[in-house]
């Protein structure tokens, strides 16, 4: 059987009962070197009988000050300027308890009064010491090695001399073969650069990447990461970064949390995040008058339909923070329900919310729920949007998209409802598919009852793809990314707008506020968000290949398939003949167009409804375009 290894036999003792013996005993030794650097050569003729008691007394004491400030109990791995605080107390506390032993004992005899402020800074030293060798040695600052990095190491760039860097720096070095090794820091400040960190220099700045790795790659050294411990919140600029890097071979990624890190965190704290792709809009994201929504939504009862999708979820749990005086929510989808309901149950338990399983397609039972409920504020998302599925279904399409939001309509004003709030999408700006041209006929239906006058507002908001909503591109690519390729994009040129979903609800709260407060010439417009330029699939598709720290086309192909039944290349965010202006609030425009005759469309939306409930495809594609004179069928 083999015989326990030293670390065995140490991990049977307790560790502070360890410390404590070491404390002493560098409690001992100081004594004895602090009365030989007092009295030198004389300390075992002159002052032998002191060296003894002195020594023995001066560790009793000792014993008492170290346990009383607790020194014992401090992890020495993790030792620091708190830990030295720490020692020099107890330190004082020692020597002050050791004066009136001594006194009680000899009277203070033969002792010279220096020695006790020279044993102060030696036991200090002998305390300190050690501490600070074993930290060194578990962080791997004392390598006896040649310094450079391991086989297994990740060479990496850090982007931001600051506080995230310098625990990033830290937490590598706590781990005892660490996952990292820092070939240098970049950071914009010209004050910074060329200094240090941490024993890292900062080499430069960001822009000037790809000079600085072509210099470390003379030295012998090749950065494999780039890691971004700085906030950039313009997209663009990560963007730009993330391509250069990826020109230099690097992968980049984001900064662990900064708690984790400062924690300790565990191994799992150096998991350096993926850029997440919300990030790579090419633009900063918008951020609105929150504290406007907030005294929108506090004291009010809200209804959302759709509740259980992407942009109704999310309206949920942003409206159940503002503390409204009831909130009820309403799909047709069983499982999204009940998923949203527990969410909202244990997040925000006061919350008064009803739970209501129906579909919009049903007016009756809209109408009592809304009879029952009376809402002040309706956000209808509930909608069918897949594209290709509704060209394949146009009816269902049709009932949902435009005949529903009639019926919410409908109900919504019966009810007394302030402000109902439409989310439209970009592709009812001259549709080429079904879920463009209903999502139209939605929108001109809530532009006529808001421009008619009635005391209900209705305010449609338009905006492009949300990223990472159900059926987007961006769940389609991660997913085959992980099934490791291709990633499958239909045309090499298409483009889309994009936001990420907390600015779609956010928009859509706002346009609340706009619709509660707005003047009357605003009656009758449609809200869109500012959404920069917009990005081309493909890129899309590289970029997160390149996040995953593989090589587009190389390591992970990019298959073009062709454009799907009623897909546009380009989409648009307002129609020609409406006017754009902008509103009070940066970054959200209105369009307005002359609305059309309320009576007229209403039954022509009443004659769509019959001729889709016959399920008569082709009919109510006709219906469709004779209400959407601009939609042509793809």
């Amino acid at each position: 059987m083999a015989k326990p290894g030293i670390g065995g036999i140490i991990q049977r003792f307790d560790r502070v009962t360890l410390s404590m013996a070491h404390d002493v005993a560098m409690a001992a030794i100081s004594f004895c070197i602090s009365l030989y650097l007092r009295i030198g050569d004389d300390l075992f003729g002159y002052a032998s009988g002191l060296l003894v008691s002195g020594t023995v007394t001066f560790a009793l004491v000792s014993v008492v000050a170290f346990w009383f400030t607790g020194l014992p109990r401090g992890v020495w791995r993790y030792v620091a300027i708190d830990d030295m605080v720490l020692i020099a107390r107890a330190v004082t506390l020692a020597i002050l308890l050791f004066l009136p032993a001594m006194f009680f004992w000899l009277r203070l005899a033969d002792m010279p009064r220096a020695t006790l402020l020279i044993n102060w800074f030696v036991l200090f030293a002998l305390l300190v010491a050690p501490r600070l060798i074993y930290r060194s040695v578990r962080e791997g600052r004392i390598d006896l090695s040649t310094g450079g990095p391991r086989d297994d190491q990740v060479q990496v760039l850090i982007v931001g001399a600051n506080d995230g860097a310098e625990l990033f720096l830290q937490a590598n070095r706590r781990r005892r073969r660490a996952p990292y090794y820092v070939v240098g820091i970049l950071d914009e400040a010209e004050r910074r650069q060329g200094r240090r960190m941490g024993g890292v220099e900062v080499l430069g700045a960001p822009s000037a990447l790809e000079s600085i790795v072509a210099r470390l790659k003379q030295r012998g050294l090749h950065p494999q990461r780039l890691v971004v411990a700085t906030q950039i919140t313009d997209g663009g600029v990560l963007a730009a970064l993330v391509d250069r890097a990826e020109r230099c071979g690097m992968t980049t990624v984001r900064l662990p949390r900064i708690n984790a890190l400062a924690t300790g965190g565990g191994d799992a704290a150096l998991e350096v995040n993926p850029i997440a792709i919300e990030d790579l809009l090419g633009r900063p994201q918008t951020v609105l008058d929150r504290e406007s929504m907030d005294r929108l939504v506090r004291g009010r009862r809200v209804l959302v339909t759709g509740a259980g999708g992407s942009i109704g979820s999310e309206l949920v749990r942003q409206i159940a923070a503002r503390e409204p005086a009831a909130l009820v929510l309403l799909d047709n989808s069983e499982f999204q329900l009940y998923a949203i309901d527990r969410e909202v149950s244990e997040t925000w338990p006061t919350v008064a919310r009803d739970t209501t399983i129906a579909d919009v397609r049903d007016p009756a039972r809209l109408a009592g729920i809304m009879g029952d409920r009376r809402p002040e504020i309706v956000f209808h998302a509930a909608a069918l949007k897949h594209v290709p599925l509704l060209e394949a279904n146009p009816s269902e399409g049709i009932l949902t998209n435009a005949v529903g939001t009639r019926n919410v309509a409908d109900a919504a004003m019966a009810a007394g409802a302030q402000a109902v709030v439409l989310i439209s999408t970009d592709k009812a700006v001259n549709p080429t598919n079904v879920l463009g041209a209903s999502k139209r006929v939605a929108e001109m239906l809530c532009q006529a009852l808001d421009a008619g006058g009635g005391t209900t507002r209705f305010v449609t908001v338009r905006f492009g793809n949300v990223l990472g909503s159900s059926g987007s591109v961006v769940p389609l690519f991660q997913r085959q990314l992980a099934a490791g390729g291709p990633l499958t994009v239909t045309h090499p040129d298409i483009e889309r707008y994009f936001m990420t979903i907390r600015e779609a609800v956010e928009l859509v709260l706002q346009a609340s506020v706009l619709a509660t407060t707005a003047q009357e010439d605003a009656r009758g417009g449609i809200l869109v968000l500012e959404m920069g330029e917009p990005v081309r699939i493909q890129d899309m598709a590289r970029r997160i290949i390149r996040l995953a720290g593989r090589r587009p086309d190389i390591d992970v192909k990019i298959e073009f398939t062709g454009l799907r039944p009623g897909e546009k290349l380009y989409e648009e965010l307002f129609h020609a003949e409406e006017l754009a202006t902008q509103t009070e609030v940066a970054g959200i425009k209105i369009a307005k167009s002359r609305p059309a005759n309320y009576a007229t469309l209403r039954a022509a939306i009443d004659s769509l409804e019959r001729i889709a409930r016959a399920g008569d495809d082709e009919a109510a594609l006709a219906a469709l375009r004779d209400l959407v004179p601009e939609f042509q069928v793809g």
